[in-house]
């Protein structure tokens, strides 16, 4: 059993900073890609940062500059910063890693519950 635990979203002006935190936790074998999608009211969900086990990132265009990823591979967990946020940054925010569990023969995606993020104008 694996499980991704997100925690860090809230409410903030336009202009503010957000700090996620995402924790995997389980039978987990090994760990490939951790990430960070969004879904805005109305919306389908859509990636807007990932790293992987090397530590390369990736970034949508929207966020370059502003938000930045990490991850602490000895705890299994990533973070997303986010800074100078928009209202267009609203959504709910799901942590997502690619995941080889102990048991379990092969790489699949779980998903974290999700956080809500409200940046008012």
């Amino acid at each position: 059993q694996v499980q991704l635990v997100e925690s860090g979203g809230g409410l903030v002006q336009a202009g503010g900073s957000l700090r996620l935190s995402c924790a995997a936790s389980g039978s987990i074998f090994s760990i490939n890609t951790m990430g960070w999608y969004r879904q805005a009211p109305g919306k389908q969900r859509d990636l807007v940062a990932r790293v992987n086990s090397g530590g390369t990132t990736e970034y949508v265009s929207s966020v370059k500059g502003r938000f930045t990823i990490s991850r602490d591979n000895a705890n299994n967990t990533v973070y997303l910063q986010m800074n100078s946020l928009k209202p267009e940054d609203t959504g709910v925010y799901y942590c997502n890693s690619n995941i080889r569990a102990f048991g379990r023969p092969g790489w699949y995606d779980y998903w974290g519950q999700g956080t809500q993020v409200t940046v008012s104008s």
